[in-house]
């Protein structure tokens, strides 16, 4: 299989295998009117299998998102078919309208408006808690 080299954009690289189609949806990377590879079970030394996404522009990416999904995802910058630079995530000490609190009791289930604000409370675990009514990983994508 052949995946055409990116002259100007961004590749996702060291996505977890499985995880780059959720990645596509969150970032909204469907909206794009250009060229996105996702690339699922690529192997891999270091992790067995592992995923990509190259995105044939150069777009703004919330690594809130990223690091979200998994901290050891890296993102390389390409212009002119070159890698320009390299950027890691980590995981983030608060996300903002990335997953909705399903807790029916929340302010957010009647006030559509308000953000949707989750800390990082226990980073081994990854548990993130509602600012609002401080449920622990009760979130819907």
């Amino acid at each position: 299989m052949t995946i055409d080299q990116i002259d100007n954009g961004i590749v996702l690289d060291h996505i977890k295998a499985g995880n780059a189609m959720a990645i596509y949806r969150y970032l909204k990377l469907d909206e794009l009117d250009c060229t996105v590879a996702v690339i699922k079970n690529v192997k891999s030394v270091k992790m067995g299998k592992k995923d990509i996404i190259k995105i044939d522009s150069l777009i703004d990416i919330n690594l809130d998102v990223l690091g979200f999904f998994d901290e050891n995802i890296t993102v390389n910058i390409i212009r002119d078919g070159k890698k320009v630079d390299k950027k890691h995530v980590s995981l983030p000490e608060k996300i903002i309208n990335i997953v909705k609190c399903k807790n029916p009791r929340c302010i957010t289930s009647t006030e559509q408006e308000l953000d949707q604000v989750f800390r990082l409370t226990d980073p081994e675990k990854r548990v993130y808690r509602c600012m609002y009514c401080d449920s622990s990983n009760n979130f819907l994508p």
